[in-house]
């Protein structure tokens, strides 16, 4: 039993000495960790531009690929040239 309550006194001895730390180490921990939030914060907000740049390029797609279809291309009388430049403008003109 004693062993028990010396470790158990030592814990609570030692405890104020831990949290004070005296080093001023802990402005320097909130600093890196506000650091990492405000990263953390421009990469969100960096994924939700990506995101919207996503949907708006599916979007771009769908309607240049209905106006192909409404003009009734004869997509079999093209070279594959034409073909692979059609396509290049698609993506050239989502950017």
């Amino acid at each position: 039993m004693k062993p028990i309550l010396a470790t158990a006194l030592l814990a609570i001895m030692a405890a104020p000495l831990a949290a004070c730390g005296g080093n001023g180490d802990d402005k320097l921990a909130e600093r890196v960790e506000d650091r990492a939030d405000n990263r953390a914060d421009q990469l969100e907000a960096m994924a939700d531009n990506l995101e919207d740049r996503a949907d708006r390029t599916r979007e771009v797609g769908e309607q240049r690929a209905d106006a192909i279809d409404a003009a009734d291309l004869n997509a079999q009388a093209m070279s594959n040239e034409q073909k692979a430049d059609i396509v290049a403008n698609e993506a050239a003109a989502v950017r």
